[in-house]
């Protein structure tokens, strides 16, 4: 009886792709159970961590559904992940030809609202600055920026006056991320809204809210609602 061959794969990228070309080339059809970590890691020649990284890989690639106690078994169909990249509104608005113009509405130091503390899961009396800001293209609204950041994680927020720069713009010059929630949705235009983007009153707007942690500390939460018109897209 033939004996499967032992394959010299030893990074992590080999590793990969020889467990993808078993996935769509054969002989891991949809459905079949993947031996365990340390069977393939000795049949790869690779360490079990190394292993362990290209399935996990392959699983957020979709083809591989990992549960614990269960195993690693393939997809009976592949999952497809649509990735949405989220620009500097600054960057976005050029890059279409366009002059770019920033505003700040109002800045604000709170202890944080019952509903942000409970979203964000912040200390009770914490505080946290509120910041409107309008984003223009050739002059004309582009994007309505409402965000909370957590002063207690970033207190030099505190210190920061935004009328010169966004505050998405130095948030990323300020601090990193670790995690990132992102919500696509329409609500209804409210007086705000209707103020300083071209809507009416209960008119359904596009709206982008994103939620950003470092180290499971609370960052920022931000609500991006959006001219009328505005279109976002993705290929995979």
């Amino acid at each position: 009886m033939a004996t499967a061959p032992i394959f010299e794969k030893t990074t992590f990228r080999e590793v990969m792709a020889e467990i993808l070309h078993r996935i769509t080339e054969g002989p891991w059809g949809p459905g079949t159970l993947l031996p365990g970590e340390v069977e393939l890691a000795e049949e790869f020649r690779c360490s079990r961590t190394t292993m362990n990284r290209a399935l996990r890989e392959v699983s957020e690639l979709g083809f591989l559904d990992r549960k614990r106690k269960a195993g690693t078994r393939v997809r009976m169909a592949p999952i497809r992940q649509a990735r949405f990249e989220m620009p500097i509104v600054r960057a976005e608005v050029e890059k279409t030809g366009a002059s770019y113009r920033y505003a700040l509405i109002k800045r604000e130091i709170l202890v944080a609202p019952d509903w942000l503390r409970a979203r964000m899961n912040l200390q009770v009396g914490g505080e946290v600055v509120h910041l409107l800001c309008l984003h223009s293209a050739n002059g004309e609204a582009f994007q309505l920026e409402d965000r909370w950041i957590n002063a207690t994680a970033l207190p030099q927020a505190l210190h920061q006056d935004f009328t010169a720069i966004g505050p998405n713009e130095w948030l990323i010059a300020t601090v990193p991320f670790s995690e990132v929630e992102i919500s696509f949705l329409a609500t209804s235009a409210d007086a705000i809204t209707v103020t300083y983007l071209d809507h009416k009153l209960g008119e359904p707007v596009f709206c982008i809210e994103r939620a950003t942690w470092w180290q499971n500390a609370a960052i920022t939460l931000v609500t991006l609602s959006h001219r009328r018109g505005y279109r976002m897209t993705t290929r995979y």
